[in-house]
């Protein structure tokens, strides 16, 4: 199996005022492995395709794709079959990702639910398991490596651990041992996470990019332009929870995170969100999307005002009832000059995230596969 530098986390970075060394051009190597992820990126998103639509869809040269794709069957990652045109009467040869291929782990330290999942190539949960957090991190992380891949016969085609945290720069975890051998780590936000998710697996983007709020104990958001993750200067971009909103001025985490929700649940209901049920529409639970609603449509305003994306995802440990609930109450609002003294038809449009979390762990996932086999978020 093939690994490379990462360029998602864990690179070399430049600090502020130090002039990055100029690179002319890309060493053959470097080409190759290029066109390599290309080839198999287009696999994965469009495939099954012939060498034909392959040269259509990357622009690379017939003879390149061939020994692209040679490569690409000998280390299992991609299937063959003939293709039989009926109208022609001529047959092809066409290419299809092999799922089974590689797989990674994703991690998801945070929220309510920490867990751990196995994915495929094609990025589908395979197993899921809850993380052990009594422990020290190394530990726990190869104790859920063992659960998600017990009776398994693909632990050596895994490709690393990727994980989720609140913020990456508190993960100092390079790698692990496992089965004898070292398992690279990646570390990401979690937003950046989710946002990865929907980019990569989720519902096709929309021109002008999405921001995705993630809603757990804090909120936070991350912006995907031309579909590249935006960070900002050390990361910190998307901390929209500790802005100011309401008439009441007060903070974003503290009315729409999850501990204020708490105090509108009995114990009983709040155990049964955090176990990802989800939640009869009581009384206390309008009233708290509705001033919920409220604070998160100013910072919804800030963010579809400056940025215009072209959709805004909310996902996290809500249950999908409660974020369509808060979803709706603010199309309400945006529309009420009664509560603004402004309409704001120009909002982009909202819905829930594709999946279950936002898919932050299975976002971190996919981390290793930008690592080792598809090409960067930062490409683009």
């Amino acid at each position: 199996m093939r690994h490379f530098r990462s360029d998602v986390q864990g690179r070399t970075r430049v600090g502020p005022g130090v002039v990055a060394s100029k690179k002319v051009g890309l060493r053959s190597t470097e080409i190759a492995d290029r066109n390599f992820r290309v080839i198999l990126e287009a696999i994965r998103r469009y495939g099954p395709l012939t060498r034909l639509e392959l040269g259509q869809r990357t622009g690379l040269s017939g003879p390149g794709i061939t020994n692209i794709l040679r490569r690409l069957s000998e280390d299992g990652l991609v299937t063959s079959r003939r293709r039989r045109d009926a109208a022609k009467g001529a047959s092809s040869t066409e290419f299809a990702l092999n799922p089974d291929g590689a797989c990674s782990i994703g991690v998801r330290l945070g929220g309510a639910r920490p867990e751990a999942v196995l994915v495929d190539l094609s990025g589908q949960i395979r197993e899921r398991t809850q993380l052990d957090l009594t422990v020290e991190l190394p530990v726990s992380l190869e104790k859920a490596a063992r659960d998600l891949l017990a009776g398994n016969t693909a632990a050596h085609r895994l490709l690393g651990i990727g994980i989720a945290a609140r913020s990456a720069d508190d993960i100092s975890i390079g790698q692990i041992e496992f089965d004898s051998r070292p398992l690279r780590v990646l570390v990401e936000r979690e937003c950046v996470a989710a946002v990865l998710a929907e980019r990569t697996i989720g519902a096709p983007m929309p021109e002008g990019g999405l921001v995705m709020i993630i809603i757990d104990d804090a909120v936070e958001a991350a912006l995907l332009v031309r579909g590249v993750p935006f960070a900002g200067v050390h990361g910190r971009a998307g901390s929209i929870g500790a802005m100011r909103t309401g008439p009441d001025h007060v903070r974003l985490d503290s009315i729409v995170g999850l501990h204020a929700l708490e105090a509108c649940l009995s114990p009983e209901e709040f155990a049964a969100l955090l176990a990802g049920e989800e939640l009869p529409m009581s009384a206390a639970i309008s009233d708290w999307v509705k001033n919920a609603a409220g604070h998160l449509l100013d910072a919804i305003v800030a963010t579809a005002g400056f940025l215009a994306p072209g959709a805004i995802l909310i996902g996290g440990d809500l249950p999908r009832g409660i974020i369509e609930a808060l979803i709706h109450q603010m199309s309400i609002e945006r529309r009420n000059t009664t509560i603004r003294p402004f309409i704001t038809p120009w909002i982009s449009p909202m819905r829930p995230a594709s999946f279950d979390g936002g898919g932050i762990a299975l976002g971190a996932a996919l981390l290793p596969f930008f690592d080792a086999l598809l090409p960067s978020p930062s490409a683009g």
